[in-house]
């Protein structure tokens, strides 16, 4: 490999996990030159001669070929490949347990648009990368501070459906539940439908085939396109649930019967609700994108079960289920983790739908009235305003100050004073009345993230986004949202 043939653009090492546009922003070479830096890490950390290594790819059209430059580039480290071919990531994270692996590398861009391509990776069993990580991984690709020997190259068969098998044994239900199951063309649909119809479901599938030109939509729980979509198909169909997974099957979306879309953090709480008999004392970790439902649940609150809000990322999050030894974690986005006996503490898009069907068969009523259990709130979706990477964590950082000093100085949106700032990610400023907002930096796209929420009313929420949004545009450095109320 001449270094006059590698191209790797630098942004793409993100906060756990590195995506890029392929192969504008990293060619062959310099994903060959990513596996031997990610060997490289493998080796260091576990101090092992020949470490292994789990390697899948998603159904995109380049993915086999970026997947087979990093497994060169691994190979060349001294590093044992796995290959366990065309996956989703929580099945390339399963197969690091089942295969007792040293490593983990999931080549994926999940739903990010046709023409992206990024990796997924892992040492430690049940966690990705995060921040430290990433930063020492770049370190070590960028300076070239490379070991060189040479691994083995093995193909795991028909790994896929042990996974399979793995999600339907564990899972049975009882209940007749109707599920309309949506995949948006990604890799989920060679999944998903499979293994929601072997615990018990009766299945209605949509978008399923594999298309990676996402002829629809982006397959992303949180977009609203995407969303109504499943809610159309639950009304026509008389189902009794819908699930929207994203491109790389670790996320999940959920419409109710009546076909209303319930945001993932309530889905969330109606899970931790579920659980908490069962397991009292526990602990559930949330990310600050999330409801502020949870922090006084009475049904949390009864079974002595604890909240924790955290930062937004699969890895963070899923960083924090395990130092906390919690019993699961949610995201607002979608992102599930459930560590044991429910799961091995990684998030699964397909495991978190099966909870949702474990909620229904233990509750005789359907997901509509379940959801009327809860405490009316009225909530955007998660909303992406453009700003360059180069200058996403600095207007944070100044929005940051000028909330902190809002709150000073008494300030108030809509009638309310700022009562409590939470900036354990970005900052989430909360009023008296339990409204909330967020701003924070995105953690793999140039954007910034934008979530309110208002127990009070729609126009209250309305007006805090609005706060927000008269902020950001007087920087003069945030462009055009993705979606927006």
């Amino acid at each position: 490999m001449n270094k006059i043939d590698i191209h790797i653009n630098h942004n793409g090492f993100r906060e756990y996990d590195a995506r890029w546009l392929y192969p504008d922003e990293i060619n062959l070479a310099g994903l060959e030159h990513l596996g031997l830096g990610l060997g490289t890490q493998i080796l260091n950390k576990t101090g092992k001669v020949s470490p292994r290594v789990v390697v899948g790819y998603d159904y995109r059209s380049y993915s086999e070929e970026v997947k087979n430059s990093l497994v060169k580039g691994l190979l060349n480290s001294g590093c044992n490949v796995e290959d366990v071919g065309l996956s989703l990531s929580p099945m390339a994270y399963f197969a690091q347990f089942e295969l007792n692996a040293d490593g983990v590398a999931m080549v994926t861009a999940s739903h990010n648009e046709n023409g992206w391509t990024g990796v997924k990776m892992g040492i430690e069993k049940g966690l990705t990368h995060a921040p430290e990580e990433m930063k020492e991984l770049k370190d070590i690709v960028i300076n070239h501070k490379f070991i060189k020997k040479q691994g083995k190259y093995k193909k795991i068969e028909n790994f896929s459906q042990i996974y399979k098998n793995n999600l339907i044994n564990n899972n049975k239900i009882n209940k007749k539940i109707k599920a309309v199951v949506a995949c948006g063309n990604g890799t989920a649909g060679i999944f998903a439908p499979e293994i929601i119809k072997g615990i018990g479901c009766e299945v209605v599938e949509m978008d399923c085939d594999l298309d990676f030109s996402f002829p629809k939509y982006n397959p992303n729980p949180e977009d609203l396109k995407m969303l109504h979509e499943i809610s159309m198909k639950v009304k026509d169909t008389n189902a009794d649930i819908g699930f929207g997974f994203d491109g790389d099957g670790d996320r999940v979306g959920v419409i109710d019967n009546n076909g209303n879309e319930i945001f993932s953090d309530k889905i969330g709480l109606l899970i931790a609700r579920n659980l908490a008999p069962q397991f009292p004392n526990s602990k559930f970790v949330i990310d600050v994108k999330s409801t502020g439902l949870f922090s006084k649940d009475e049904i949390l609150e009864k079974y002595n079960c604890k909240t924790i809000y955290w930062k937004t990322g699969h890895s963070h999050i899923k960083r924090k289920v395990n130092k906390e030894k919690a019993l699961a974690g949610f995201e607002k986005s979608g992102h599930f983790f459930f560590n044991k006996p429910l799961g091995l503490g990684y998030d699964d898009g397909i495991n978190s739908a099966i909870q949702v069907c474990h909620l229904l068969d233990n509750n005789k009523n359907k997901m509509s009235d379940i959801i009327k259990n809860l405490p009316t709130t009225y909530q955007t979706p998660t909303m992406a305003p453009y700003c360059k990477d180069e200058e996403k964590y600095k207007i944070v950082d100044d929005m940051t100050q000028k909330f902190i000093k809002f709150k000073d100085d008494n300030i108030k949106i809509d009638g309310e004073e700022i009562k409590e700032i939470l900036t354990v990610n970005g900052i989430r400023f909360s009023l008296g009345d339990g409204s909330w907002g967020l701003i924070r930096a995105s953690s793999n796209k140039p954007s910034l993230v934008v979530v309110t929420e208002s127990p009070t009313s729609d126009n209250r929420k309305k007006a805090i986004f609005d706060f927000i949004d008269e902020q950001l545009q007087k920087t003069n450095k945030v462009g055009k949202y993705d979606q927006k109320i």
